[in-house]
């Protein structure tokens, strides 16, 4: 089964808790880099009475195509056959900080070690049918995780849903 991540950004309140859970699944450090593999972004829309504060949570995409896995010299990122997780093999890393360039989301962080790390989706949870630990703790139900194509069923329905209040 193909896993993704699907953020609802009008459920995001911004707690931060699931880049909490994302450190403390992965045994992370709090330094002065950002560590954690999920990351929580404010964005200001707006100005005057209309402005308002959103929340992105963000982590890898496992994207479909991928521009780490195309960008790696090394061929240190790899895609798993059954699960479609975007993986690192750190002994085969070199640090070269390709992946982060091609990154559209600037998603990879690179360790004291200098080796490209991410999210894999907790897939240690995943294999004993588990969820995310991000999603696991998330409180406003904004973060889900699950198949692409029912994921983005969801999607096309809240959108229409959206259409249908507007006419």
């Amino acid at each position: 089964m193909s896993h993704a991540f699907y953020l609802d950004i009008d459920r995001c309140t911004g707690c931060f808790a699931c880049a909490v859970a994302c450190m403390d699944q992965n045994d992370l450090e709090i330094g002065a880099e950002p560590t954690a593999w999920r990351q929580v972004f404010t964005v200001e829309t707006g100005s005057g009475p209309s402005a308002r504060l959103r929340y992105v949570s963000l982590a890898c995409m496992h994207c479909e195509d991928a521009p780490c896995l195309m960008a790696c010299p090394t061929g240190a990122i790899a895609r798993e056959a059954g699960t479609r997780v975007v993986r690192v093999d750190a002994d085969l890393c070199i640090g070269c900080h390709s992946c982060s360039i091609a990154c559209p989301f600037g998603v990879p962080r690179f360790g004291e070690d200098g080796t490209m790390q991410k999210c894999d989706l907790c897939s240690v949870r995943l294999e004993h049918g588990l969820e995310p630990a991000c999603v696991r703790v998330c409180p406003s139900k904004a973060l889900r995780q699950g198949s692409p194509n029912v994921l983005g069923s969801d999607v096309e329905k809240k959108a229409a849903g959206r259409l249908a209040a507007g006419s």
